[in-house]
């Protein structure tokens, strides 16, 4: 087991409240509060966001208005852009309002698939060569993801080896850049660890983002594990918002203030100024009228309390 003074010293976080986090939400953000709220997280120094999605507006109505937030975006700071598409039509999107890294996705649950994007798997990975050849032509570059990595309700566990031909058809078509995602926040640790610890071996020239969801309050303890592995790439969602449209009963993401909040209180190291995080947070609460799904706004609510 990795000892705790050989864990990476700095990481990198996606901000992917703009998006996953907001897909999910009754409240329909307007283009102006949703450019407020990615710029006020570009202050707090997160250099890669995901801003939005490129989906058929009667699919996710959250995401309607990505085309007019991407062009609004401020440019030529140095930040990342990521905008997720589910298909061609939305890689040219994508590519022609300004993203600057165009994200594809693929579900290792044929169910999830048939519900996320009305495809199997197979025809899903059949369509990313097109993708990565035109962003590839465009100048952009490509990563992709594996959403239900670790399990699903329909299958349960989804085991490794129904991962490595996504893996290797991502690699076929030149996308070294890989996100696993635990879409219904039903992975563990121990999982985590496993799953991450031979995808880095087995694949070496890959860099590994991790994805996860707090549904069974274990998202921390699995960002942990993946650290253990190595992994120091990490999405997480200003307040914990989010939750899949196309699977129910998932709860948000992991809160971004917390993750922060863990890995400096560790001595590792992210450039985000975390009580900026923080504030971007309390405002996500007054945006949607809800509260956030985070400890460290919890905490701070009570600490103005008494």
């Amino acid at each position: 087991m990795t000892q705790l003074s050989e864990l990476p010293r700095q990481v990198r976080i996606c901000e992917v409240g703009p998006r996953d986090g907001l897909q999910n939400e009754k409240t329909l953000l307007t283009v102006e509060q949703k450019v407020e709220l990615i710029e006020d997280v570009i202050d707090a120094g997160v250099k890669s966001i995901e801003v939005g999605s490129f989906v058929h507006p009667k699919a996710v109505p959250s995401m309607a208005d990505t085309d007019e937030v991407v062009r609004r975006l401020p440019r030529d700071n140095g930040v990342e852009y990521r905008g997720l598409a589910l298909n061609f039509k939305g890689v040219e999107r994508a590519c022609s309002d300004g993203i600057t890294k165009v994200k594809l996705s693929v579900s290792a649950s044929p169910t999830h698939s048939r519900q996320n994007s009305n495809a199997s798997p197979e025809e899903v990975i059949s369509s990313f060569r097109q993708s990565a050849e035109y962003c590839r032509e465009k100048g952009l570059p490509v990563s992709g993801a594996i959403s239900t990595a670790f399990g699903y309700y329909a299958e349960g566990v989804i085991p490794l080896g129904m991962i490595y031909p996504i893996v290797d058809a991502y690699i076929d078509v030149g996308i070294t850049e890989i996100s696993m995602s635990d879409t219904t926040g039903m992975a563990n640790p121990e999982q985590v660890f496993s799953y991450m610890k031979s995808l880095m071996e087995r694949y070496g020239d890959v860099t590994w983002t991790l994805h996860v969801h707090n549904t069974q309050g274990m998202a921390l303890a699995n960002i942990f594990a993946a650290l253990q592995a190595g992994v120091t790439h990490f999405d997480a969602s200003f307040a914990g918002l989010g939750g899949c449209p196309f699977a129910p009963g998932a709860s948000g993401n992991v809160a971004t203030e917390d993750v922060i909040n863990m890995l400096h209180a560790m001595g590792i190291q992210t450039g985000i100024d975390f009580d900026k995080m923080l504030e971007v947070a309390r405002k996500v609460e007054r945006f949607t009228g809800h509260p956030g799904d985070s400890s460290m706004l919890r905490l701070s609510a009570c600490r103005k309390r008494g």
